[in-house]
């Protein structure tokens, strides 16, 4: 037993000397960098460009995990510090600037919501560490921090330009709905489809081909418009798939069977 313990902590020491991975690590440091920069921004009163710099924030947490799985350089400490670095991003940098934005004149209410929201992301990153090699890789359990973020940011991004600097009384009601709405869905259970695991190589009908050319057309066009579209269709991706799956697995009702009158 003390052998085998000692060869236990060889390893352990091992790894920590190796230390961590530079490529993917400067992915994540990005992020970070990215999510610090768009609550500098908040402060500054400009929330479009912290919306771009949350939404620049998404792509590179993407591409971290993407860059580790293609040059095998993945490892534990790289799943921490992304993690980290998620809660940042995509936790506190959305909580805060929607509180900078406009929740702050509500009193206790302006900064429970957004700690709420915080909050969920964090158990939501929490749950998604420990549930890596128990859930089917395909799909996600609750709905992805990134996209809860883009969800928050980009209704900042729109406001600032349908209404100009000072939002409207009802979008900010829509906001507090948005935090506690978005913020159930990354805690809740419903399933949502993994981007990460799109076979870009598989071939398609040329319907769906077409469905993309469209796509990169309206993005190319109006690209706001797009995010948004896209945004808000895979945050509710969850709750429509899990009453489909409800109304696909209720049985069916015999028919009555018909009385027999004696008639022949």
């Amino acid at each position: 037993m003390k052998a085998s313990n000692k060869r236990r902590a060889v390893k352990v020491r091992r790894r920590l000397r190796r230390g961590t991975y530079l490529l993917p690590s400067m992915f994540t440091m990005g992020n970070i960098m990215l999510g610090f920069a768009a609550i500098v921004r908040g402060f500054a009163g400009d929330f479009g460009d912290a919306a771009i710099l949350i939404l620049f924030a998404v792509v590179l947490d993407g591409l971290d995990g993407r860059i580790a799985r293609l040059t095998g350089t993945e490892s534990d400490f790289g799943k921490e510090f992304d993690s980290l670095a998620d809660v940042i991003s995509f936790g506190a940098a959305p909580a805060l600037l929607a509180f900078l934005w406009g929740l702050q004149k509500y009193g206790r209410i302006g900064w429970l919501v957004p700690l709420f929201f915080l909050i969920c992301t964090s158990i939501r990153l929490a749950r998604f560490n420990v549930q890596t090699k128990k859930v089917d890789p395909k799909s996600f359990v609750g709905l992805p921090s990134p996209a809860a973020a883009g969800s928050v940011t980009w209704l900042l991004y729109l406001s600032g330009e349908w209404f100009g600097e000072i939002p409207p009384h009802w979008l900010e009601v829509v906001m507090l709905l948005a935090l506690v709405v978005v913020g159930s869905l990354m805690v809740s259970t419903f399933r949502y489809p993994s981007l990460k695991k799109i076979d870009l190589r598989q071939r398609v009908s040329y319907r769906v081909a077409l469905l993309v050319a469209a796509a990169i057309l309206v993005l190319a066009v109006r690209p706001t418009v797009f995010l948004l579209s896209a945004i808000l269709l895979y945050t509710f991706a969850g709750p429509w798939g899990w009453v489909v799956g409800r109304l696909r697995r209720r049985p069916k009702q015999p028919e009555p069977a018909m009385a027999d009158d004696g008639s022949r």
